[in-house]
Parts: C-alpha cells; structure tokens; sequence
C-alpha cells in the first residue's frame, strides 16, 4: 500500500471528528500594527487605540478579519501533523467564510480543525476540507468558521 493510500485509509475513518485544538495565540496591537502596515490597511478601528474605544462598541481596536484568518496556517502546523510521505500542502482556499465576532486586541485565539471531506484527486494529491472554528478565549461566540481546502501532495517515489 503506497504512502497516500495509507493516509486515505487512515483519515477516512477521522472524517466527522476533531482532529486538534490548537494553543492559544495572543492577538496584541503590535501584531495588529504590523498586518496593517503590511497590507496597507491602517483603518482606525485596527490602529487607533483613542479611536477605536471613542467611535466604536469594541472598547478598543480590533484585529483585522484577515489577520484572524492568516493565523489559520500557524495553528494547523502546530495542531495536524503532516501525513506519512506527504511532501507538502497546498492550500486550495474556503468555502462558507464566515467572520462572526471581532477579536479585540489583547485577545488569545485558537482553532479547532474537524475534518469534512476528502477526496483521492490524483494519484499524488489527497484533497482535504477542514472545518476551522477559530474561538476567542472568554467568548461564546467564535471569531471565524470556514471549510478550509487543502491538497496533502505526496512523491510519486515509495
């Protein structure tokens, strides 16, 4: 049985169940501060401290949605270890993108990766769909659910 018939065999009894909760990652304004200057997106509510807790009901800044998201590939590697024989993961984008609550900065988020679907779409690929939930520590409500695709690759050399 090669590698990526193994890992198909092995995660198809895992589809419907949590595969991790990551740890706790702290969404502080200097992280904020610094996604903004990268993405060139310096909105008030995201940079202005004066501003955010005066102008808006968040009582401070809040973290850009996009970088909620962005934090998605930091807790994958440290949740979902790579497939025996898997060489890479591609990511193939969402479905159902869905930011449900701001993080509000100072605030600790997490995901929990559930697996949905998969698929052998080649002889080298496994097509992946992870439902991510990314909470935010103290809330009820999470700060982002998507399906997450991802394609495990693996060598075509055994």
């Amino acid at each position: 049985m090669s590698n990526l018939e193994n890992a198909y065999a092995t995660q198809s009894l895992l589809i419907g169940k949590l595969l991790g909760t990551s740890p706790w990652l702290l969404v502080d304004q200097t992280r904020i501060d610094a996604f903004a200057q990268t993405t060139e997106d310096p909105q008030l509510i995201h940079v202005n401290a004066e501003y955010a807790k005066a102008e808006t009901p968040f009582s401070g800044t809040i973290a850009h949605g996009f970088l909620t998201l962005s934090m998605a590939s930091r807790m994958m590697r440290d949740t979902v270890a790579p497939l025996q024989g898997q060489v890479m993961t591609l990511n193939a984008g969402f479905d159902k993108l869905r930011f449900l609550t701001p993080v509000v900065s100072g605030s600790k988020i997490r995901g929990m990766f559930e697996l949905k679907d998969l698929k052998q779409t080649s002889t080298t690929r496994l097509r992946m769909v992870t439902t991510l939930t990314i909470e935010i520590e103290g809330s009820a409500n999470p700060a982002l659910i998507t399906d997450w695709i991802n394609v495990a690759v693996f060598s075509e050399l055994e």
